[in-house]
């Protein structure tokens, strides 16, 4: 990934020059990573403004901006100072790009590129309403070199290998009840150096239209095909899923063993009835998960008794490996931070052999821990499949700082649990 410097100067006066001068490093980053933001050549004390704007994938602008006084030496470091006003206010690297706006009407959600393309974000250093220096970067959804292999026939997905020579470590990546193909995280992983395999359940071409029934017999066709591909290393596999594919992760946990680690956002404690056709909050009244033909037990998403849920809980001290959970106290979906909770309680209580972890986010929501850094602000979402309003929960602040700080830790962990 090819690194540098960004940056547009302005020389004003006569004489000797005072460049102010705002500079980018470096100039492409993957979309975890944050650049260093810095604005120089200014009189120490001075006052300066910060603009920063993109253009989603859904051809919408996003605008944010601060207003910062330059130190002794004239220079603002958006990394580590804090702005005295604007859109956002603790000392952040990447401020400018989660404290984004809309900058315009009638959209309410931040959409990613389309296609995992390169996102480029503008900055501009203002001065008495005037722009003296510019610069660009780019966002990568997707590291240089990362190659793709389309699935299709009993299983529907897509494969992101790494450049770099192989077997890697593998990865199970799964959605939740939105459906379709999880590619973003797969893609982010991929360019962290793990073989992603981005499986489709649901939604998606010649498979159901709902989370209903889904046979968890076709998630161990998947670990096996997973196992037999030259570009991963058989022993080494992992599962990461969010939301429903949260809980779906460790319900697979809890089933397969050739499954080393466990990477769960957001998740459930106990399986959840099937979704989104209708019949509540999130889900229908019938079995989302199914297996040797038979139904699973469920918790209902109100009402149900403490038999019920007794009888609706994953087993997750039977996977034979390390477990990652990540939520948000202030989850709007469900409440991911208390079934969490559950979860690492259960462990504790059966002595489970391998290491656990919980990270959790007191100001995040049901987007916690999300690897990436785009704009967190949302207003009016609906569900894509069931098409009622949602709310996901948490701040913008909250939701952008769990992101930050989850990413290298979800990383870390997966390196320890596949070593």
């Amino acid at each position: 990934m090819a690194r540098g410097l960004a940056s547009f100067t302005c020389f004003l006066g006569t004489g000797f020059l005072a460049a102010q001068t705002l500079v980018v490093n470096p100039v492409r980053v993957l979309v975890d990573q944050a650049p260093i933001i810095r604005a120089s050549g200014l009189q120490p004390g001075e006052h300066i403004t910060i603009h920063a704007d993109l253009i989603d994938g859904a051809d919408h602008p996003w605008r944010s901006q601060a207003e910062f006084i330059a130190d002794a030496q004239g220079i603002v470091d958006v990394s580590t100072q804090a702005p005295v006003k604007g859109s956002y206010k603790k000392a952040s690297a990447a401020g400018l790009i989660w404290s984004m706006m809309p900058g315009a009407k009638n959209f309410e959600v931040y959409r990613p590129p389309a296609k995992l393309e390169p996102q480029v974000v503008h900055f501009k250093l203002e001065k008495n309403g005037q722009t003296v220096s510019s610069a660009d970067f780019e966002q990568l959804s997707l590291a240089d070199g990362v190659k793709r292999v389309e699935v299709k026939g009993g299983l529907h997905g897509m494969l992101f290998v790494p450049p770099e020579a192989g077997p890697h470590p593998g990865v199970l990546v799964l959605g939740g009840s939105e459906g379709g193909l999880p590619t973003r995280n797969a893609a982010w992983l991929a360019s962290h150096g793990y073989a992603a395999f981005a499986l489709a359940y649901f939604r998606y071409e010649n498979l159901p239209a709902q989370l209903d029934g889904i046979p968890l017999e076709y998630f161990g066709d998947a670990l096996k095909w997973v196992a037999t591909r030259p570009e991963i290393s058989a022993d080494r596999i992992a599962v990461m899923g969010v939301s429903r594919g949260g809980e779906l992760a460790l319900q697979l946990g809890s089933m397969y063993p050739q499954i080393k680690t466990v990477i769960a956002f957001v998740p459930a404690n106990t399986r959840h009835p099937a979704c989104c056709n209708g019949g509540g909050r999130l889900g229908f009244a019938s079995a989302a998960w199914t297996w040797k033909g038979a139904p699973l037990a469920y918790m209902p998403m109100r009402g149900g008794s403490a038999a019920m849920e007794q009888a609706a809980e994953i087993p997750v001290e039977h996977t034979q490996g390390p477990i990652l959970l990540i939520s948000g106290q202030d989850d709007g979906i469900w409440e991911s931070s208390q079934m969490s909770d559950k979860v690492i309680a259960r462990l504790k209580n059966a002595h489970f052999k391998y290491e656990f972890e919980q990270l959790k986010y007191p100001h995040a929501g049901h987007r916690a821990g999300h690897p990436g850094i785009y704009p967190t602000w949302y207003g009016r979402i609906t569900h894509p499949v069931s098409g009622r309003e949602q709310r996901y929960g948490g701040t913008p602040e909250g939701n952008a700082e769990s992101s930050i700080d989850a990413a290298p830790k979800v990383l870390e962990f997966l390196s320890k649990g596949l070593k």
